[in-house]
C-alpha cells in the first residue's frame, strides 16, 4: 500500500511539473507597466510587441512597429520585428566558420550567407517564461541544442526585460555554453518610430551615434574587414542631425555597423540618442557592447502592421547593439567565442523623455 501511495505521489508530482512546464512554454503576451509607460512582450521570439510612451503633452503612442497577432509574427518573420536574434546576430559570410581547427557549416538563409541565426534562429522559437512581475520584469529562457542551425554546443540563453526608474527599459541578454565553445552575438531587433508606429517615415528624426568608425561592407552586406573613419562621410552622426540630411548620398539608406567609443571589458557607455521634434520624445540608448547596427528599414518593403497600418521602407530605425558582424571570420574583430565556464552578457538601457 505504501508503495502504491508513493507511486501515486510521484505521478502527481510529475504531472504537476509537466503542467507548469507546459504553461511556461505556452505562447502568450505579457505587459510591463509603470504609470503611463507600458511595454508588451511575447515569449514567441522574445519579441517587443509594443512600447507606449507619452509625448510632451502627455499623449500616449505606441512607438514600435509590429503586428496584431502572434500568427502574423510567425508568417512575416523576415523583418524580425522586435525579436531577439541569434545565436549569432547579423551576417556570417558563406554560412561557415572555423573554431579550434574544426570547420562548421551553418544553414544559410540570406543567399549563401547566414543572417540572424539562420532560418530558425532565436526569433522563431518559443521561449519559456522563467519569471514575471507586471510592475518590474519578465525573464524568458531558451535552451539551444548542439548542432542547431549548425552551431556547436548546447547553449542556455535568457533575456530579461525590466522597468527601471522613470520611463526606462533595460534588456539583459545572457548565454552560457554547456558543452562546447561557441560564437554568441545576440541582438534586439526593435523598430522605432518615436512619432508613433503609424506616422510614416523617420527622415525627420534626429540621430546621434557615439561612434567615429564603421565596419564597411561589400555588396552582400558582409564586412570587408576594414575599420574606417566616418569623418567626411554620410555615416558621421557624432553630432545630432536629421536622418535625411545626407540620405541622398547613399544608394539605399543606412545598414551598417558602427564601432562605438568603447573601453572594453563590458564597460557601460552611451551608444545613441534619437529625438523626434513633433512629439518631443527623446530616446537614449546605453550598452556594454562594442558595435551598433544602424538600420533605416531599407528592405522592409510593404507590410501590413498593427491596426491595419501599412508600413513601408524607411518607416522606422533599428539600433542594434552587438558584436561586430561576421566576427567569426575576422580575427582582428572583438571575439564572440564563449567557452564553457564563461558567460556572455549583453546589456541595453533605453532612457525615454519628452520635452
Amino acid at each position: 500500500m505504501a508503495k502504491i501511495r508513493e507511486m501515486c505521489l510521484f505521478l502527481l508530482l510529475a504531472f504537476s511539473i509537466a503542467r507548469v512546464s507546459e504553461a511556461r512554454s505556452a505562447i502568450g503576451v505579457y505587459e510591463l507597466k509603470r504609470g503611463n509607460f507600458s511595454v508588451k512582450l511575447t515569449n514567441y521570439g522574445a519579441i517587443v510587441v509594443s512600447v507606449f510612451l507619452p509625448d510632451r503633452n502627455g499623449k500616449l503612442d505606441d512607438v514600435v512597429l509590429g503586428f496584431d497577432s502572434i500568427e502574423d509574427y510567425r508568417l512575416n518573420d523576415t523583418a524580425y520585428f522586435g525579436a531577439i536574434v541569434g545565436r549569432v546576430a547579423n551576417r556570417i559570410k558563406g554560412a561557415r566558420f572555423i573554431l579550434n581547427g574544426k570547420k562548421y557549416k551553418l544553414v544559410p538563409n540570406d543567399g549563401n550567407n547566414m543572417l540572424h541565426g539562420g532560418p530558425k534562429g532565436f526569433s522563431d522559437v518559443v521561449w519559456q517564461v522563467e519569471s514575471y512581475n507586471t510592475d518590474t520584469h519578465i525573464t524568458f529562457t531558451y535552451n539551444s541544442t548542439n548542432g542547431e542551425e549548425g552551431f556547436p554546443g548546447d547553449l542556455r540563453v535568457s533575456v530579461t526585460y525590466m522597468l527601471i526608474n522613470t520611463n526606462q527599459l533595460s534588456v539583459i541578454m545572457k548565454a552560457t555554453p554547456l558543452s562546447q565553445a561557441t560564437p554568441v552575438n545576440l541582438a534586439s531587433h526593435t523598430y522605432w518610430n518615436l512619432a508613433g508606429h503609424s506616422s510614416g517615415d523617420v527622415f525627420s528624426h534626429q540621430v546621434q551615434l557615439l561612434a567615429d568608425k564603421i565596419t564597411p561592407v561589400d555588396k552582400e552586406l558582409i564586412p570587408t574587414g576594414d575599420i574606417l573613419s566616418v569623418k567626411g562621410t554620410p555615416y558621421d552622426f557624432l553630432h545630432i542631425h536629421e536622418v535625411k540630411s545626407k540620405f541622398h548620398e547613399l544608394p539605399n539608406g543606412y545598414d551598417i555597423n558602427y564601432v562605438l567609443k568603447y573601453e572594453g571589458d563590458g564597460h557601460f557607455h552611451k551608444a545613441a540618442v534619437v529625438y523626434e521634434s513633433k512629439s518631443g520624445r527623446k530616446m537614449e540608448l546605453w550598452t556594454n557592447q562594442p558595435g551598433l547596427q544602424f538600420y533605416t528599414s531599407n528592405m522592409m518593403g510593404t507590410v501590413k502592421g498593427k491596426g491595419g497600418v501599412t508600413y513601408n521602407n524607411y518607416d522606422a530605425i533599428c539600433l542594434e547593439t552587438q558584436g561586430f558582424p561576421d566576427a567569426v571570420n575576422h580575427p582582428h574583430f572583438p571575439s564572440q567565442i564563449v567557452k564553457p565556464g564563461e558567460r556572455y552578457e549583453h546589456v541595453m538601457v533605453y532612457r525615454f523623455t519628452a520635452n
